[in-house]
């Protein structure tokens, strides 16, 4: 919470990596999210900092690039990552009210590691055509702040122990998304391949501690502290795959945007009595292989967090 954003528009994402493996032992981890997007989509793609668009490593190309799947057989894939984003939420600098008011402070994120797992199957029908499947997530923004030093006003103005955004108890958010993908993939000839891969949605969501914010909303007690909601929907992606040459392919995949179920408990807090879209998004790439043990990849994506007025509505009226 350092960085505090009111608007989010459309995010541009590039993604380089650079893979031999002579260098493998030399990399470290890429650190770094998409919003509440993944970087990438499998540990293969992860390692690559996210570049997948145009390769065929695993059978996670539901989450990637639905094409990629006719390309790499029959396969299973089961793995795990672990993220550990580290948070803290402060406010300095505050004059008004004064003591026994006390608004400024630091506070540390309880939440600091997270376990995702993922799933792929893939299996050919011919030398031709596949069908498979893909399991991953999105999220990555399950915060716990502690209660903290902070004492705000009550409402007839009272000095109440309160969290950094006046609410009571600890302050905190959790969401989560769960994205099952049955994939199906052909061969155009031998160069070309198409896929698509139907998006069966799953997310979940909690607030807590945000009290402050009811008397912004028409639909009070639908705010904060109403424990877990969740909500489905279904969607699109599609995707296409070319090899070129035998040292450069290229892919693109493009996701409508996922119109998801509403959370009804927290109708108060979001834009639309509750809605939460999941964004449409896009990647190009390409991927350079001069040699067996080298490859070069360079995906360029973008996430229209712009669709969801949930994410990019301004908090407050534009003057």
């Amino acid at each position: 919470m350092k960085q505090n954003r009111t608007r989010i528009g459309r995010k541009q994402l590039a993604h380089f990596a650079l893979t031999p493996l002579c260098l493998l032992l030399a990399t470290t981890a890429a650190q770094a999210t998409n919003g509440y997007f993944a970087h990438g989509y499998g540990i293969k793609a992860k390692g690559m900092a996210g570049a997948s668009t145009a390769l065929a490593q695993d059978s996670l190309g539901g989450a990637n690039n639905p094409a990629s799947m006719v390309w790499v057989g029959n396969r299973i894939d089961v793995g795990a990552d672990v993220f550990m984003p580290k948070r803290d939420a402060e406010r300095s600098g505050a004059t008004f009210p004064s003591p026994p008011f006390a608004l400024n402070g630091k506070v540390d994120s309880g939440k600091t590691a997270f376990l995702i797992p993922e799933f792929g199957y893939n299996r050919m029908m011919g030398s031709d055509m596949s069908v498979g499947i893909s399991v991953y997530g999105n999220g990555g923004m399950n915060t716990s702040y502690p209660q903290g030093p902070f004492v705000c006003p009550n409402q007839v103005g009272t000095p109440t122990p309160s969290n950094m955004l006046c609410g009571g108890g600890k302050l905190g958010v959790d969401l989560i998304q769960l994205i099952i993908a049955p994939t199906i993939a052909y061969k155009l000839n031998a160069q070309h391949s198409v896929g698509a891969a139907l998006l069966l949605g799953y997310q979940r969501f909690e607030a807590y501690g945000v009290q402050a914010f009811e008397q912004f909303t028409g639909t009070p007690g639908s705010v904060t502290n109403n424990g877990k909601d969740s909500s489905t929907g279904v969607g699109l992606r599609l995707g296409y795959q070319g090899r070129l040459s035998d040292a450069v392919t290229i892919g693109a995949s493009y996701t409508p945007k996922m119109s998801m179920g509403k959370f009804d408990k927290y109708r108060g807090l979001f834009a639309g009595a509750g809605g939460f879209d999941i964004p449409s998004h896009y990647n190009i790439g390409v991927a350079f292989m001069p040699t067996p043990a080298i490859t070069v990849a360079l995906d360029f994506g973008r996430i229209n967090y712009s669709d969801v007025p949930s994410v990019s509505n301004p908090s407050m009226p534009p003057v």
